[in-house]
């Protein structure tokens, strides 16, 4: 049964971990995409662009995005040496992403979309040269935004760790109030960040641990069953 609740987690832990990522890399390229197409197209007006996006979009653009999102997530963590099904931390998350070809992908898929959208009168020949030829401004958007955002979740997760340590050092000076305060910053984060499997599990155990004490009147003294709960979560 333990066994079983193991695998269980686990994949848990694996889905949420790869829903998360692929949320925050679908909005990452979704906000460049949106700024590398305006940049090739600075004649159009902000209607027309969004118009031209939409289009691409619906013509193979978002689900060939997808699909570049989940074979880097799948592909990505076999280079990285990764067989538990989650991610450790940023940098294999990096060199996922590196080692994937989401750009390449991507790249392919919008050169699919550009010439159905011109196919069925969506765009003329004018805007369609010069989407392709401002291609490579697009892509480098796209890059340098992943780049940028895993920088953001590294930073927010290393705040995370020291937020974890903090209410660590109040929960053994018995200090609710400050335990508290901690408490508050690492729920707010954990919204936020990428669920890295060790920090997931220092996050749950501290979720539990607090709301013990808490529910228990602030009462620092566990029962064995308490403790034996923790121990697991552990």
């Amino acid at each position: 049964m333990e066994i079983e609740n193991e695998i269980n987690n686990n994949l848990n832990n694996e889905k949420k971990e790869n829903n998360f990522l692929n949320t925050i890399l679908g909005k990452t390229i979704n906000n460049a995409f949106d700024i590398g197409l305006r940049a090739v197209l600075p004649n159009l007006i902000e209607e027309q662009v969004i118009d031209i996006k939409n289009a691409l979009l619906e013509s193979g653009l978002k689900s060939g995005i997808d699909t570049a999102i989940n074979s880097t997530i799948d592909f990505g963590k076999s280079v990285a040496g990764i067989f538990t099904g989650n991610f450790e931390n940023i940098s294999q998350i990096r060199t996922a992403v590196g080692s994937g070809g989401i750009i390449d992908t991507i790249s392919n898929v919008l050169d699919k979309a550009i010439d159905k959208v011109y196919e069925k009168g969506k765009i003329n020949n004018t805007v369609s040269s010069l989407i392709k030829k401002g291609k490579d401004v697009i892509l480098d958007n796209i890059e340098n935004n992943i780049k940028e955002e895993l920088d953001v979740q590294d930073n927010l997760l290393n705040s995370l760790e020291k937020n974890i340590k903090n209410w660590k050092v109040c929960y053994e000076n018995k200090d609710f109030e400050g335990m508290s305060k901690e408490y508050e910053k690492i729920a707010e984060k954990s919204e936020k960040t990428i669920p890295i499997e060790n920090i997931l599990k220092e996050t749950r155990k501290v979720e539990t641990l607090h709301n013990l004490i808490k529910n228990n009147g602030q009462n620092f003294e566990l029962t064995d069953v308490e403790k034996e709960i923790v121990e697991k979560i552990s």
